[in-house]
């Protein structure tokens, strides 16, 4: 019997069945309520302002909302003296006016909030953000993503074995699902960054899946006992140590980046945080549940014996 410390197969049908629950959920709040977009997505104004002192948010948001700009989004946008505020499209101004009136709207939008401060402000920008800009990006991001997948799928196919790729793809799979699902019921934005975040993610979960299949195809030429169900338990407590520090190092970074990052960055981070604890979870419990639901075999993993290698005969 193979020594192991953790029986994580054991609790694989319960870990199948909890996933399924968590990406049929994602899919239907996908489908019925959609993702929050941001301005990279729907357009509008975006005012860059630099005060001398810090600035109060939530004044500021009283200001605009005294004046007729209930609906602007104020954040922090790099120093506690710096904000954008961001502002719904004009739909009565023509497209070729957006940019003018943009510019226009900043310098309002300054005026009026110098009347409440003693601080000193600075118009930083003020720039029309069109949604076909963010439209195209977020195609090509998509489409990047699917081709990232395609492509992991023939490497791992080509370094490992074909049922190792379909395990990799569908943990991916999982990640993204499950992250963007936690978007769309959370109402969080989801703007470029965001986006970003996603293929970020791809990257992540790969990593982890990839040093757990090579250890699971090491195991099962080396070990010369023991069931698949045994092989995996084994190659998951050998590769755990590395996961979790792994695991933990990257998570240190990205709760930095979401504490003192800004609100500009806070979407990223969290998409990151989210990829990153599920991604972790999926190379244990989904991409090495997949190959055992394909029935891998030791044969599937040997080396194969190139013809013509038989030994000379003894004479």
């Amino acid at each position: 019997m193979l020594s192991k410390q953790f029986d994580f197969m054991g609790v694989r049908r319960v870990a199948a069945i909890g996933s399924l629950i968590l990406v049929l959920v994602s899919i239907a709040s996908l489908a019925t309520r959609g993702l929050d977009f941001g301005l990279d997505f729907t357009s509008g104004t975006s005012v860059r302002l630099n005060f001398s002192d810090s600035v109060d948010i939530s004044q500021v948001n009283e200001t605009l909302a005294e004046q007729g700009y209930g609906d602007a989004v104020v954040v922090s946008f790099g120093s506690d003296r710096d904000i954008r505020v961001i502002l719904p499209v004009d739909e009565s101004v023509a497209e070729a006016e957006q940019a003018s009136q943009a510019v226009r709207i900043g310098e309002r939008i300054r005026d009026m909030l110098a009347q409440s401060t003693d601080a000193q402000i600075s118009l930083e920008g003020s720039d029309y953000v069109s949604a076909k800009v963010g439209t195209e990006l977020a195609e090509q991001g998509s489409l990047g993503m699917l081709v990232a997948l395609g492509i992991i799928m023939v490497y791992i196919a080509v370094r490992f074995q074909f049922k190792f790729s379909v395990g990799a793809v569908v943990a991916l799979a999982h990640d993204l699902i499950i992250t963007l699902g936690i978007f769309s019921v959370s109402g969080m934005e989801f703007n470029l960054n965001t986006l970003a975040a996603m293929l970020a993610i791809i990257g992540y979960s790969l990593n982890d899946t990839i040093v757990v299949s090579d250890r699971i195809r090491e195991n099962f030429r080396r070990l010369r006992s023991g069931t698949p169900v045994e092989m995996v338990n084994v190659s998951l407590n050998q590769t755990l140590g590395r996961t979790i520090i792994t695991s933990f190092t990257t998570l240190l970074v990205l709760v930095s980046i979401l504490l003192v990052g800004g609100e500009s960055t806070q979407g990223f981070a969290i998409a990151l945080i989210i990829g990153v604890v599920v991604g972790t979870y999926s190379s244990i419990y989904i991409a090495s549940n997949v190959i055992l639901m394909m029935n891998v075999t030791r044969e599937d993993l040997m080396i194969p014996i190139k013809e013509g290698s038989e030994l000379d005969d003894i004479p």
